[in-house]
């Protein structure tokens, strides 16, 4: 068998003693360390961030500023916030990594698969022809390519270069 060497990873998957309290779409903007935790815009509503635990490289989230955990909840200057962002990410996305396609939606609820259920949040994540493959069900392992540090740069670049 081969081995698989990732260290890196170990900084995201080692359990948090105690886990950070809060909602990290509350708590992390209000920190104002949006390299630390790879924030790549903040707009009027809303904000746009990286997934710390990512499906595929690029995988980003657009999220309001508002604790609220249902999408008919949001006003309606929001959810133009959130759609604009959303634009913007995918000009990004496709500018800076080519993907063939995108997965993009909304778990809302716990029951719907929502990690943090009480704060609504848009998942953007990049595909590529062939970027399934045997290992997440063999070895439920997920190789991600790419350093998030290093996708949150690149993402910027594109960003600026993508400004409507």
């Amino acid at each position: 068998m081969e081995q698989l060497w990732a260290p890196w990873r170990m900084a995201f998957i080692e359990p948090k003693d105690p886990p950070p309290p809060g909602c990290i779409f509350c708590t992390q903007p209000a920190a104002n360390e949006d390299e630390k935790y790879h924030i790549l815009h903040r707009g009027e509503h809303c904000f746009m961030m990286l997934n710390l635990y990512p499906y595929n490289n690029g995988h980003l989230m657009v999220a309001p500023y508002e604790h609220v955990g249902a999408l008919d909840l949001l006003s309606p200057e929001t959810l133009a916030d959130m759609m604009a962002q959303a634009q913007w990410a995918l000009r990004a996305l496709r500018k800076s990594m080519n993907p063939d396609g995108f997965n993009m939606g909304i778990n809302m609820g716990k029951v719907a698969g929502a990690g943090f259920a009480e704060h609504i949040h848009y998942h953007i994540v990049p595909r590529w022809n062939g970027d399934t493959n045997f290992m997440p069900v063999i070895g439920d392992v997920k190789v991600m390519p790419e350093h998030l540090d290093s996708v949150y740069q690149k993402l910027l670049q594109a960003l600026d270069e993508t400004k409507a």
